[in-house]
């Protein structure tokens, strides 16, 4: 699988040498004067069209974007200005995010708002270049890979969608500034779309694994619309206001039939046979992690590479997890070729929803590798002393004794170097620098399937209970890896987890910083219960359309832009 996920990425990188376009691509006469219609009739060079769609997947997650603000506006995340030296204070732009102060001009909305319009158009002129030249290849190949492509667009429409509500939504490459879509009306085109295109998506299977790895397939697009069928109500449709296109044959009565759907598409998937629970927790973050059965959608990522699709000829990691969080003098404990950067932590009530013995919750290891006595098990989250090898306490710069602590200072301008829990749950490449780490980035798992199918039951959709199945009992049992009773640990430490608001914390356990415990919050009515928060306005379950976007969209005749902020910013 390994030279799979190589030859993918490469063939990202060789359609960016070819052109910045794809009309450039289309034109290119260098490959032995072959016409157009030879080129598209070569499913290589049709992946190789394709492979653009996936570039700006990677720039819309990092913490300057759509995972920083799923998680540093939920219960899971905090970034504390860290004296002495005011480390990360950034103007407040942290803290803004943490305590739910934000406001139109953050970096971050921005980010995503041009990422992910950059994807969806890019999406739309690749759709265009395939029914362009259609007829140079079979149905089957173009229904495919025009499925894939419009998969792919409403991935970066959901994205967008899923922070601002109202958005400008299209399906064609044209020219156009239309009026902001209503959430229910966006969420109404998202679903139609992927219904209309999962059947025609590639199942994974064993032989077929490498082949797709990293790209959309029939359990992606299934997964993504139990998503938006679980998370309906809260994005504000109703059986009344949601308006499905022409041609769609979703039925939705009444409430109950948005949990239906949702079981509907979670079994597609767990009955399809793709997908499998890990063993263990960390195989679906370790360096390697393309070979685990669990994963349904990742950010792909080579260390090795030395290209990339937009920026400076490099491609770089933008996941930055382990180095954003880790202790400065973790880069003693691991010979580190850099620094970490000791600032995301997590908030003390997140960390107060796991049982100590719990493999996803905070330890005083990391075990990657066995370094003395401190380091012989594997936790997502640490706490205790950052030791050397041979197990002894390492001081900081200031002289201080490295010795994380659950406790974050409460007004979060004066926290020190070791205040909160460090997030350890991707394994460290050590050896790499950390734009250049090799593990894949995690956007879906098997695991959340599972959970928004007993979820969705519970919210009053029809379907049986899988609670009880062999991947559920493998779900249970790692948490609790060290235990000699792995079953009896976690029903002792998480009894009754069925109730919904039990759900929401083991979710919040399971999926630590997995770009979806916002939502999920919101979902479950917790969104204005965050720690550091005060108070939380209902309309900030939206984030503003940024400042920029507004001034630069186009005007009426009266000079005004015809799209409008979103209510209460």
């Amino acid at each position: 699988m390994k030279d799979m996920k190589k030859f993918f990425i490469i063939a990202l990188a060789a359609v960016a040498l070819f052109s910045t376009s794809c009309e450039g691509f289309l034109e290119e006469e260098n490959f032995g004067n072959p016409t157009i219609e030879d080129m598209m009739s070569n499913e290589e060079n049709v992946v190789l069209l394709v492979g653009q769609a996936y570039a700006e997947v990677k720039w819309v997650h990092d913490h300057w974007g759509y995972w920083g603000v799923s998680s540093l506006t939920s219960d899971e995340c905090v970034c504390p200005v860290r004296m002495p030296g005011e480390h990360w204070a950034d103007g407040g732009y942290w803290t803004r995010l943490n305590t739910h102060a934000w406001n139109s001009f953050a970096d971050a909305f921005k980010n995503i708002w041009n990422s992910t319009i950059s994807g969806a158009v890019l999406c739309n002129k690749l759709i265009n270049t395939l029914d362009t030249y259609k007829s140079s290849m079979s149905e089957s190949l173009y229904l495919q890979y025009r499925g894939e492509l419009e998969v792919m667009r409403s991935y970066y429409y959901y994205l967008l969608f899923d922070c601002f509500g109202r958005i400008p939504y299209l399906e064609v490459f044209e020219d156009v500034t239309e009026p902001l879509m209503e959430p229910e009306i966006v969420w109404s085109h998202l679903v139609a779309c992927l219904e209309r295109n999962a059947p025609n998506l590639p199942a994974v299977t064993d032989a077929t694994r490498a082949t797709n790895y990293g790209r959309v397939s029939q359990g992606m697009a299934y997964s993504l619309l139990a998503r938006l069928y679980l998370n309906a109500e809260s994005y504000g449709c109703t059986p009344t206001n949601i308006k499905f296109p022409e041609g769609c044959e979703v039925k939705i009565a009444n409430v109950n039939d948005f949990y239906t759907n949702a079981v509907r598409c979670c079994d597609m998937v767990i009955n399809s046979g793709s997908y499998s629970i890990e063993e263990n927790y960390f195989d679906n973050f370790k360096i390697l992690n393309e070979n685990s059965r669990e994963n349904i959608f990742v950010i792909v990522e080579d260390g090795n590479a030395k290209f990339d699709l937009r920026y400076n000829g490099s491609m770089s990691n933008k996941m930055r997890m382990v180095h954003l969080s880790l202790h400065y003098c973790h880069q003693t404990t691991w010979n580190m070729i850099e620094k970490p950067w000791n600032g995301f932590a997590a908030r003390p009530s997140y960390m107060d929803l796991f049982d100590g013995k719990d493999v996803r919750g905070a330890g005083v290891g990391y075990g990657a590798d066995t370094l003395g006595t401190m380091c012989t098990q594997q936790f997502a989250w640490f706490l205790g002393p950052v030791c050397d090898k041979d197990g002894n306490v390492l001081k900081d710069e200031n002289g201080d004794l490295a010795i994380v602590k659950k406790e974050v200072e409460e007004t979060l301008s004066e926290a020190t170097w070791n205040d909160g829990a460090r997030f350890a749950k991707y394994e460290v490449d050590k050896a790499k620098k950390y734009d250049w780490a090799e593990n894949d980035y995690v956007l879906m798992r098997y695991a959340d399937v599972l959970w928004m199918k007993e979820e969705a039951i519970l919210r009053g959709g029809q379907g049986t209970s899988g609670f009880n199945s062999a991947d559920f009992q493998k779900l249970k049992k790692r948490a609790f890896a060290y235990e000699a009773d792995p079953a009896a640990a976690y029903a002792a430490a998480y009894p009754d987890v069925l109730t919904l608001d039990k759900i929401c914390d083991e979710r919040g356990r399971e999926f630590s910083w997995e770009c979806i415990r916002r939502r999920d919050l919101i979902r479950f009515n917790q969104f204005d219960k965050v720690e550091y928060v005060t108070a939380t306005e209902p309309f900030r379950r939206w984030f503003p359309i940024p400042f920029s976007v507004i001034e630069k969209a186009k005007r009426d005749e009266n000079g005004n832009p015809i799209w409008t902020q979103n209510e209460g910013y």
